[in-house]
């Protein structure tokens, strides 16, 4: 299952009860659809950059909660009904296309684990700790034959 962040902008005049009564709605539609929810965040009232025009007024401010929950592809358009909530502002969905979840976090985590080991392991063998392949060019002499080389290896290819 993809991992979304679901944003609710909600008005400023509505109660604490209700704007959790609105996450519980989203959730227990998460839930049947055997979803999980991994994180809620609620960032109180912010202000807003321009006004949002509704029916009882134009709004310059308004509660952000944010959801960040793992559901099935389909769910982001079974949300319609939110178009219908007098208490929002806004809300969005957002897919996140660069996570990892499942087998493929597993297997990615022990990869890593096991790649750190081996490069712990050479520099065992050289007898060099990491600070010290850190500092290999410590003095700028180094560098500057470190560009002569470089140089010479364009085959006189450069533009002067």
């Amino acid at each position: 299952m993809p991992l979304y962040d679901c944003m609710l902008l909600v008005k400023p005049k509505v109660k604490k009860e209700e704007v959790m009564q609105l996450m519980a709605r989203v959730g227990r539609g998460v839930f049947q659809r055997n979803g999980v929810i991994t994180e809620l965040k609620s960032f109180g009232k912010v202000p807003l950059a321009y006004g949002i025009k509704k029916l009882d007024g134009r709004h310059f401010e308004g509660q952000f909660v944010q959801m960040t929950l793992m559901a099935p592809p389909s769910f982001p358009q079974e949300l319609h009904y939110l178009n219908k909530e007098d208490r929002l502002l806004r809300w969005l969905v957002r897919k996140h296309h660069d996570a990892v979840y499942g087998l493929d976090f597993l297997n990615d985590q022990n990869d890593s684990e096991h790649e750190s080991d081996r490069e712990e392991h050479t520099y065992e063998e050289e007898g060099k700790s990491e600070s010290n392949a850190e500092f290999i060019y410590e003095d700028d002499d180094d560098l500057d034959e470190m560009d002569d080389y470089e140089d010479e290896d364009d085959g006189g290819n450069e533009k002067k």
